[in-house]
C-alpha cells in the first residue's frame, strides 16, 4: 500500500519561499499522476496544481506563476515550490495520486502559514 508523507511547511514571512516535498513508499511516484491541494481554516479544500498522464497539469489561478510542482524519481518524491507567497496561501498542504478523490492517496498533510 503507498503512503505519502509531506513536509517543509512552517512559518514564512509574506513575499518569502518555502518547498515541500511529498515523499513516496510502498509505491513509485514515477507511474502516478500527482498534485498538490490545500484546505483553509473554514474553507473546503482545493485544488493547487493537479496533473494527468501525458504531461498534463494545470494550477489554480491564484497560484500560477509563483508554485511549481516538480518531482525527483530517484527519490520518489514530488516537490512544491512556492514563492512570493502570500498570507492567503496559509493551509494545510496536501500531495495526493490521481484522480485526487476518495480511492486515491493522501497524505497527513503539512501547515504553511504566511504571516503578513
Amino acid at each position: 500500500q503507498m503512503q505519502l508523507q509531506e513536509s517543509g511547511g512552517g512559518l514564512v514571512q509574506a513575499g518569502g519561499s518555502l518547498r515541500l516535498s511529498c515523499a513516496a513508499s510502498g509505491g513509485t511516484v514515477s507511474t502516478y499522476s500527482m498534485g498538490w491541494f490545500r484546505q483553509a481554516p473554514g474553507k473546503e479544500r482545493e485544488f493547487v496544481v493537479i496533473t494527468r498522464s501525458g504531461g498534463w497539469l494545470t494550477y489554480a489561478d491564484s497560484v500560477k506563476g509563483r508554485f511549481t510542482i516538480s518531482r525527483d524519481n530517484a527519490k520518489n518524491t514530488v516537490y512544491l515550490q512556492m514563492n512570493n507567497l502570500k498570507p492567503e496561501d496559509t493551509a494545510i498542504y496536501y500531495c495526493a495520486t490521481y484522480p485526487y478523490g476518495s480511492q486515491s492517496v493522501w497524505g497527513q498533510g503539512t501547515q504553511v502559514t504566511v504571516s503578513s
